[in-house]
């Protein structure tokens, strides 16, 4: 039976495609070009599903349906502007009411209270971005430390001992180590806040200009608090504030009249000032043009940051200033009456807009100086050129003829180029406080709401039919006008290429935009310290048990009859209840074995990390000489969680990038122009095994050579005055040849190709120093595409010289030439394309278009020349393979008729309220076709320096890269292929859907899609292994969607199956998402995967996930600074977060690990020796050690070995660690701290807390032990020494034991620590006590003293001795293998780093000094950051990037495959002599491959084939730091 109804024509085309798969309903694409391709075919069949859907619901079907899931409109009566295609509408961000500013209109009753105030409240301009104040530092800070286990039960304890009955010998000693790590930490988190309080103050104290003198019926006449009102303090709102005051005397010598014109009024249209006004308090008596007020920030581009700079003087000259001075030499003190400057305008008496002139005034209006923080809802401000916006400001008037300015949006996303906003046309006659007084609107604007992309609001106003309208009526029409976000400025932005704008201020303080992305400052843990909770919590359930018993026996023991105690202790219990006596011992023993749970563990990871931060801050690797910033850590806590990031989300434009366009080759009438090589042709020809590439180097002066042939055969052929040399991108000689050869068509082709570069954009020259360098011309763009294909045709000899309404001057070669703009059909991501209409030189009119392939090509003339179309589409097809964006360039000429008869229907379109896009888009469509090719353009983001091979590094090491960005798909894409991430062996998943059951679908069809390939998704390899899926199995997966698709992703019915989708892939790409959809991705991954997360950026867009991640990552730099300020690292470019991760970051979570183990392990020993004697002394709770001792053990006696083994110790050196970034999947995995090492760590302590214990207990209970005196050894001090120097020197050398590098720190604290206790007992014994004295004669002097101490220590190390000599001997790690490679093989010289003599291994530790940082930085007088004589990884003859290196001479198969070192160096005998034909006892395994199924193996191993790196493990289990480090050998130095 044939089916009823019709597929539609959109379907057909689907199933037409051969590149579906049929069965999983997916299209999976592997090329550059096919992607971009595929994602335009994507959006347009979105595009088009949504026009077929409004016009559905335009003619009423599927009403109900529509009716039933869409909210209603706020208001029927306004026209809803329409949300820019592409960017996320997030409706569930948009909590509260819609908000109306009235201006200059009385608040409507139900609005205001009786007082006449209004009754809703907003939030003041001041932000906060701390996460204490005054009042709450103590309390929130002590409940933040307090959730530490550890420290809530010593605060117990501390008020215990208060109680003498428990036995406490000092309470107050006993207090101290509390106090002091709750004040230190305090401290810290303290000095971290400051510093954000200040940068808090540098912004809120900003200077500001708003209008003054009239009623701001939207804020509260008084807005102090009640008892603020009731004792008279606070600022009162008739009266100056200090900060205001000051910043106006400060800048009372610059203070003139002015007047606001716009541009392109002739002279006589200027307003002419009012004589009045010369009276007025504060007024030199003359006007002034708006150049000379104060700007918001400072005049050098450096400082054009956010936070903005602080003033000094106004940005008048000087010439100026003296004029000033010379009209009014008692200005200081006129000035003083009225801190303010008065603005003058003519009084046109024409009404326009919203502006009256019958409306009566007081005229008391005029701008003033204020600062931000004290701006509000509703005031009216002045902004100029290079200002810092200080709030959401919805545009009134700008000096624009047209009403368009130009916003740089580097401090909220990074990017430099320029945006446009426009003027409201109701409000775009207003340019003077006057014209304010007499206008009245009210804006109807949305709530506020995290959406950077939407913006609704609706001007309302009343229009004066003083001379009647068409309905003949004299009474007042009302009228409306639609605001959008082309109309609304977002603060942190900054003002360009604009003199003056006026606006309205709609959002303030935590409202605005920039905010509601930021989100509070978290208080971040580490992993560990997390996990650490549950270690304390064991050990206090252990003491809890160890009390219990303690009292339970110890209350048997009481109640037994016939015992010693009845005699000798007569009466010696607190009460006659041997019961309440039970408890009290309970108590006392819980008091002295405290020990257990370590508190001072958390002042020495305080100590630790804060000595890693230091390091890390120094390391020279991380130094970034443009910006003059080294890394700097500002989170330091959280350290150990730099080695165990699974998942890095990041940014792309400012972080990945540099924000830089060049225009490398292009395609003229089919033949290719353009020399340069990207870095994805680069990483393509290394992938495939290519040669034909030339290094970098070479690269950079092969290109020189030719630019600098194309410049003089230019030069010969035409003068260019305008050429920048330096700027030329487009290098090729063969361009400038065919520009030569009149002889040829192909001359003329170049010459029409780059005309239309040069007239068809929206850019705007700028002469930077027009008197002095009048050819010196920059462009300043939307989109850096756009500045860079202007650039490229100026410097190509095709110069864009000036632009105005009324013409476009550019030069051909040297000859002037103007062209008549018409019409600019502008860009948007829906068209693809932008198009101008402009009359040239001959009179023609004549229509250039660039944009996608895809969409020029739609639009081509029926007799195109078929030829030209293929030749140019394989060169575009070609070019996007490389890495590098396209765009296509055509042309058609209009005839007159045409072009008149289009015209009215563009106008009409223009002047629509409903559906503006869309009727403006068909008025398009009636012109862009009938198009012919004149060539294409490809040109390459410049990524940053290193980022393919950081990537690179990262992926070996395990790590997934999520790239979250606002950007549009298609340049998401190529930014994708150019560093590596994408790859075209890669299956690239394209997710685009408009509705939550498509993007339902997509997401299964992924999940297949790999399911079929990879089996089942699982984190575990093992059981990928059970269901015999092929070990060679392709597993190269990438998602790219859009952040229409993720907003239905992220849905809770939905979230789950992505995050299935995404963990299983090597990349995601996100497109168009906004900055809360970026904070909930990183959160849906952290949460729903438990992995460690890493966020970073450069931008304020970047905050939210920034502080949303475990780790947050912000760089520095001219970019602005408010990524860097929220961050817990920031640095200078993305390549560092290799060196930060795979080097510090291991080391840190390596050594903190080892630290809380050997801590607890210390403890356990110290505790549980003193446990043991509750057996012989009636569990009564006495001490077996000297108080002294009890005090001293974590404070001195033990405190030292750890710290320096928890700051200073390397399993493996900096090189070998990027040499083998496998080895960091041991922190992925979390394999350096378990639950099974503490427990390891624990038995260790119970074990040896025996024989420190029972050892002297047997030799005691033997016999009597004489002393070298003649006295007996047999007291309880005695025996409790012996057994504390045992337990302490066992600990200690426990802990050197288990450190990896000995550098002389490490020698003297443990070697320091075990003398120091032996002088504490002779200076502590040679005072008087009752059973102290003499200790340190008697017992010192005795062989059986010693013998015991050495036996202990002996019997009690041996089984770890035993156990780490079998594991590296004969199942080791691969970070084993790799720390013998350094030390007994061949790795050094692989690594390019000089050996010692031979000799020298044998030499003694002490013969030489040492430097111990362990990012071998010298910090002497040769400078703060001086590299040591070590070779750095720049050095490396295979890699050029500075931090991200790979062994010359070492090849890493396929990261699917086992990792085989293979070596060119096979000498007789290696570094240490052994013979090269002894095999290896090692049997290869492979280390994880950074895929979504590699092995979670926790003793994988290398498969080595140089025979000389191998040796036994037992004859180097502990290594020097003459062996370790033999980069630093200076064979001049003896």
């Amino acid at each position: 039976m044939p089916s009823l109804f019709k597929r539609s024509h959109l379907h057909d085309e689907e199933d037409q495609d051969n590149d579906i798969d049929d069965d999983l309903r997916l299209r999976t694409v592997r090329t550059a070009h096919s992607t971009l391709a595929e994602s335009i075919r994507t959006e347009n069949r979105r595009t088009a599903r949504r026009r077929k859907t409004r016009k559905w619901h335009a003619k009423g079907l599927f009403k109900s349906k529509a009716a039933a899931a869409e909210p209603p409109p706020p208001d029927h009566d306004l026209p809803q502007p329409t949300e820019p295609q592409g960017a996320s509408s997030l409706k569930q961000l948009k909590p509260g009411r819609r908000r109306n500013i009235y201006v200059n209109c009385p608040l409507p009753p139900d609005e205001r209270r009786p007082n006449g105030d209004p009754i809703v409240t907003y939030y003041r301009n001041k932000v906060k971005t701390t996460k204490y104040s005054i009042i709450t530092f103590l309390p929130k800070n002590l409940y933040e430390q307090f959730r530490r286990v550890a420290n809530m039960f010593f605060l117990i304890l501390v008020i215990i001992q208060v109680w003498p009955i428990f036995g406490a010998a000092a309470p107050q000693v006993a207090m101290l180590p509390l106090v002091v790590i709750v004040g230190a930490t305090a401290v810290k988190d303290g000095v971290e806040d400051y510093r954000r309080a200040q940068l808090d103050d540098e912004v809120n104290n900003s200077a500001a200009t708003k209008l003054g003198g009239w009623r701001n019926v939207n804020q509260l006449s008084d807005p102090r608090m009640w008892f603020e009102k009731l004792l008279g303090i606070g600022e009162r709102p008739d009266k100056v504030s200090k900060g205001v005051r000051k910043l106006r005397e400060k800048e009372a010598s610059e203070g003139k009249n002015f007047v606001l014109v716009k541009e392109g009024m002739s002279a006589n249209d200027q307003p002419i000032p009012n004589n009045d006004s010369a009276s007025e308090p504060g007024a030199i008596g003359r006007p002034r043009s708006l150049e000379d007020i104060q700007s918001v920030a400072s005049r050098s581009s450096h400082d054009h940051s956010y936070p903005p700079a602080a003033y000094d003087s106004l940005g008048t000259s000087a010439s100026a200033i003296q004029a000033a001075s010379l009209e009014q030499p008692n200005y200081n003190q006129t000035f003083a009456s009225s801190t303010s400057s008065w603005a003058m305008s003519n009084r046109t008496g024409v009404s326009a807009g919203v502006v009256d002139w019958q409306k009566r005034t007081s005229g008391t209006a005029h701008w003033e100086r204020t600062l931000w923080k004290k701006l509000g809802v509703g005031d009216i401000v002045l902004l100029r050129d290079n200002d810092q916006i200080p709030a959401d400001i919805v545009v009134l008037s700008t000096s624009d003829a047209d009403g368009l300015c130009y916003v740089e949006t580097k401090n909220l996303d990074g990017e430099t180029n320029l945006k446009p906003r426009r003027s409201l046309k109701a409000t775009s006659s207003i340019t003077s406080d006057e014209d304010l007084e007499h206008a009245s609107f009210v804006l109807d604007s949305e709530p506020p709401h995290a959406n950077l992309y939407t913006y609704s609001g609706v001007l309302r106003y009343r229009v004066r039919n003083t001379d009647g309208d068409e309905s003949g009526s004299d009474s007042g029409r009302d009228k409306v006008e639609p605001v959008t976000i082309n109309e609304l400025l977002l603060r942190g932005c900054a003002v360009r290429n604009t003199q003056w704008i006026i606006g309205l201020v709609v959002f303030t303080g935590q409202d605005t935009k920039i905010m509601l992305n930021g989100g509070d400052t978290p208080s971040k843990r580490s992993k560990i310290e997390k996990e650490t909770n549950f270690n304390v919590i064991t050990n206090f359930i252990l003491l809890v048990v160890m009390t219990i018993v303690t009292g339970i026996v110890n209350g048997y023991y009481n109640g037994k009859a016939g015992t010693s105690r009845q005699v000798y202790e007569k009466d010696a219990g607190v009460t006659d209840s041997n019961a309440l006596n039970a408890v009290v011992t309970a108590v006392s023993c819980l008091i002295a074995f405290q020990n257990i749970v370590p508190i001072a563990l958390y002042i020495s990871i305080e100590i630790v990390k804060t000595i890693q931060a230091y390091f890390i801050n120094q390391d020279v690797d991380m130094y970034y000489e443009p910006y003059d910033t080294c890394c700097v850590p500002k989170t330091w806590n959280i350290s150990d969680d730099l080695g165990q990031i699974e998942y890095i989300f990041s940014d792309k434009t400012g972080t990945l990038t540099q924000n830089i366009m060049e225009f490398q080759k292009c395609s003229i009438n089919g033949v290719i122009y353009g020399e340069g090589v990207t870095e994805a042709m680069r990483g393509q020809a290394k992938r495939e095994g290519r040669t034909d590439i030339l290094s970098p180097v070479e690269q950079a002066k092969q290109l020189e050579q030719l630019k600098e042939t194309m410049i003089q055969k230019m030069s010969r052929t035409f003068k260019n005055r305008y050429l920048r040399p330096e700027r030329l991108t487009l290098i090729s000689p063969q361009l400038a040849d065919d520009l030569a050869d009149r002889s040829k068509p192909q001359r003329g082709n170049i010459i029409s190709f780059f005309r239309a570069l040069s007239v068809c954009h929206s850019v705007l020259p700028d002469k930077p120093e027009p008197q002095e360098k009048p050819f010196t011309v920059d462009y300043k763009a939307e989109s850096p595409d756009e500045a860079a294909l202007v650039a490229a045709a100026r410097d190509v000899g095709f110069p864009f010289v000036h632009r105005n309404n009324a013409a476009i001057d550019i030069e051909v070669m040297g000859q002037a030439e103007r062209y008549i703009p018409l019409k600019v059909l502008e860009f948007n991501s829906t068209r693809k394309r932008m198009s101008v209409v402009v009359r040239n030189p001959e009179g023609k009119i004549v229509l250039y278009c660039k944009g996608a392939d895809s969409v020029i090509y739609a639009r081509l003339a029926a007799d195109h020349d078929q030829e030209l179309k293929a030749a140019t589409s394989r060169d575009m097809e070609k070019f996007a393979n490389g890495g590098l964006r396209t765009l296509c360039i055509a042309y058609r000429y209009l005839t007159e008729q045409e072009y008149f008869d289009w015209s009215r229907q563009y106008d009409a379109a223009a002047a629509a309220v409903a559906d503006r896009d869309e009727e403006i888009e068909k008025a398009s469509e009636l012109v862009e076709h009938s198009l012919y090719i004149l060539g294409a353009t490809a040109l390459e983001d410049k990524l940053q320096e290193g980022v393919p091979e950081a990537i690179d590094l990262l992926h070996k090491a395990g790590i997934k890269l999520w790239i979250l960005t606002g950007d549009k798909l298609q340049t998401a894409i190529e930014i994708g292929f150019s560093c590596n991430l994408l790859k075209n062996d890669m299956e690239i998943m394209i997710l685009s859907a408009d509705s939550m059951d498509a993007a339902r679908a997509q997401v299964e069809a992924g999940i297949n899609k790999i399911a079929s390939i990879l089996g089942p998704p699982t984190r575990d390899e093992l059981a990928r292994q059970e269901l015999n899926v092929p070990a060679n199995t392709k597993r190269s997966f990438a998602v790219v969607i859009d952040g229409d698709t993720l907003r239905y992703a992220l849905d809770p019915t939905l979230k789950e199956m992505f995050l299935n989708l995404g963990t299983q892939c090597d990349t995601v790409v996100c497109c168009r998402v906004s900055p809360a959809q970026k904070a909930l991705t990183v959160k849906l991954v952290k949460e729903g995967r438990n992995a460690m997360t890493l966020s970073i950026g450069d931008g304020a867009n970047d905050v939210a996930m920034i502080q949303e991640a475990n780790i947050g990552c912000g760089l520095i730099g001219l970019e602005g600074s408010q990524a860097a300020m929220s961050a817990d690292y920031a640095f200078g470019q993305f390549r560092f977060l290799t060196k930060l991760l795979l080097v510090h970051g291991r080391w840190s979570y390596q050594r903190v690990a080892d630290m809380h183990g050997n801590f607890f392990y210390k403890n356990v020993i110290w505790t549980f020796a003193m446990f043991w004697y509750l057996f012989w002394n009636s569990f009564d709770a006495t001490y077996l050690y000297q108080y002294t001792f009890i005090i001293l053990f974590n404070l001195a006696f033990t405190a030292l070995p750890v710290i320096v083994m928890g700051a200073f110790d390397q399993d493996i050196n900096a090189k070998a660690s990027l040499a083998y970034p496998q080895l960091y999947k041991r922190g992925i995995l979390g394999l350096e701290y378990t639950k099974t090492m503490f427990w390891l760590y624990m038995f260790d302590g119970f074990y040896q807390s025996a024989v420190v214990f029972f050892i002297p207990f047997a030799v005691w209970s033997s016999g009597y032990v004489m002393s070298w005196n003649g006295r007996t050894l047999d007291s309880l001090a005695d025996f409790g020494t012996t057994a504390s120097v045992a337990a302490i020197w066992t600990a200690n050398l426990y802990v050197g034991l288990n450190t990896s590098y000995w550098t002389w720190i490490m020698w003297f604290v443990t070697i320091g620590s075990n003398i120091f206790l032996i002088i504490w007992i002779a200076l502590y014994s040679s005072f008087e006590s009752i059973d102290f004295i003499d200790e340190f004669q008697n017992l010192m002097g005795t062989v059986d003293f010693w013998a015991m101490v050495f036996l202990c220590i002996t019997v009690a190390i041996a089984p770890r001795f035993i156990l780490k000599f079998a594991q590296q001997a004969y199942i080791p790690l691969d970070k084993h293998i790799v720390r013998e490679m350094w030390v007994m093989g061949d790795l050094k010289d692989r690594l390019g780093i000089g050996h010692r003599k031979v000799h020298s291994e044998n030499r003694s530790f002490f013969t030489r000094s040492r430097n111990t940082s362990e990012n071998d930085v010298e910090l002497d007088n040769r400078g703060p950051y001086r590299q040591t004589e070590r070779t750095s990884p720049s050095d490396i003859p295979e890699n050029s990037q500075r931090g991200v290196h790979t062994p010359p001479e070492m090849r890493l198969n396929d990261s699917t495959g086992p990792l085989h070192v293979t070596s060119s160096n096979h000498p007789s005998s290696g570094p240490s002599g052994l013979h090269p034909n002894r095999m290896s006892y090692y049997s290869p395994s492979d280390i994880p491959s950074p895929d979504p199924t590699g092995s979670r193996s926790q003793t994988s191993s290398l498969h080595v084939r140089d025979d000389t790196a191998h040796s036994r493990a037992s004859d180097k289990t502990f290594v020097t730091a003459n062996e370790w480090e033999d980069e630093h050998y200076d064979p001049d130095r003896r």
